[in-house]
């Protein structure tokens, strides 16, 4: 059993695939594998991979399903992973050479962690391809935290983050799959992780970040008008106690608005909410914010 595999999910990647498999072959430790689902793709994702395979340079498993969108993508994969840990890295992005034996490093040490919960994952940082850090430095090298006050809370949300898992945390809390969406933000899992688990953040980037324009964080508007119930399941969770003001503020304004793009009302979506007093209260800015999104963005509902 290797010691973590790299999960990658992959539409339509052929073209960008490569590069990761070179990063992969470079690493200076190979307890790993490597683990791609193939979320329907129609162009050659699965002869590249089966070419890779052939090579024999480290352990590779393509898996081949029906498109469902990337988070029913990464369900298939977890359930499929018996390694210790899990390092979702997409199709677009890369490793620096050094990735599996830092992520060795930091997991040897986490016993030695006073932790009030239990470890999930080690957080490493995201570079852009020039090698600038996405997102804020943390000021320690190494700190015992929880997702919810050092992502969200301290508004580095926007920042993405190289998160390595323990692979029976995620296995215990699976990405939820909402009848006819194929885009889900990821926070809603990671959010529900950090109600009972706390991480390693660290001061070292491993991961290279490249966003194309075909990718999902590019398109990230259409996506979210298009799957507004993930969307208000989401901001649910924002409304939680654990949130600073502000946040929860937020968790209300996108749960009335995503909710009545999905239901075609706010006000069908109060008895559901987490925090109903907030969702109401917030009724009036939210009815303004979703005509401006209409008025901007709404033509994204119909292309």
């Amino acid at each position: 059993m290797s010691l973590v595999t790299i999960l990658t999910p992959a539409y339509n990647r052929a073209y960008s695939l490569p590069r990761l498999y070179q990063s992969l072959k470079a690493q200076t430790d190979r307890d790993f594998e490597w683990l791609v689902v193939d979320d329907g793709s129609v162009d050659d994702t699965r002869e590249l991979m089966q070419g890779y395979i052939a090579e024999n340079a480290f352990p590779i498993r393509y898996i081949h399903k029906e498109n469902g969108g990337k988070h029913d993508a990464l369900n298939v994969g977890i359930a499929a992973i018996d390694s210790a840990w899990t390092f979702i890295v997409d199709s677009d992005d890369w490793l620096t050479e050094n990735a599996v034996e830092r992520i060795r490093f930091y997991a040897d040490r986490i016993p030695g962690y006073d932790a009030r919960r239990k470890i999930s994952a080690l957080c490493f940082l995201r570079a852009y391809p020039d090698g600038k850090t996405n997102g804020e430095m943390p000021r320690d090298n190494e700190v015992v935290g929880n997702f919810i006050d050092r992502r969200i809370n301290s508004h580095d949300e926007l920042a993405d983050k190289a998160e390595v898992y323990l692979t029976e945390v995620l296995k215990a809390c699976p990405f939820p799959v909402y009848p006819g969406e194929r885009f889900l933000q990821e926070n809603i899992v990671w959010i529900r992780i950090a109600f009972d688990y706390d991480m390693l953040f660290l001061n070292e980037a491993i991961y290279i970040g490249d966003y194309l324009a075909d990718g999902l964080t590019r398109n990230v508007r259409k996506n979210k008008l298009r799957n507004p119930v993930g969307m208000y399941e989401n901001a649910a969770l924002l409304m939680d106690s654990r949130f600073v003001g502000i946040v929860r503020v937020k968790g209300a304004l996108l749960y009335d608005i995503y909710y009545k793009i999905a239901h075609g009302s706010m006000l069908r979506g109060i008895p559901h909410s987490p925090n109903r007093l907030l969702t109401a209260a917030v009724l009036p800015a939210a009815y303004l914010i979703y005509w401006y999104y209409m008025v901007r963005y709404g033509r994204l509902l119909k292309d």
